[in-house]
């Protein structure tokens, strides 16, 4: 970003980027809802069981951490290609 953080430019990149996290955020509960759901509530009612709860807190668990795992090396992926491109613009100036 750029080293004046209240350039045009900055705030728009900020702002694209809260939208994104907004994005991935909704994505996420969706995605939960949906996987999540239909596994642990075969039936719905009024209320979940004990056991629905226990399976939907570990189905949530288990997502979030698969989430978090793959954004982890999609992110670092993403540094090291960043790097690796500017390294190679460098070397040749």
């Amino acid at each position: 970003m750029s080293a004046f953080p209240n350039d045009p430019k900055t705030q728009v990149m900020r702002q694209v980027q809260q939208e994104a996290a907004m994005q991935n955020a909704r994505m996420l509960v969706e995605k939960l809802n949906e996987h999540c759901f239909e596994r642990c509530v075969p039936k719905p009612g009024t209320s979940l069981s004990k056991g629905e709860e226990a399976c939907f807190t570990a189905c949530m668990e288990k997502y979030m951490s698969a989430w978090n795992t793959v954004s982890k090396t999609y992110v670092a992926r993403i540094q090291r290609e960043s790097q690796q491109s500017a390294g190679g613009l460098q070397n040749a100036l």
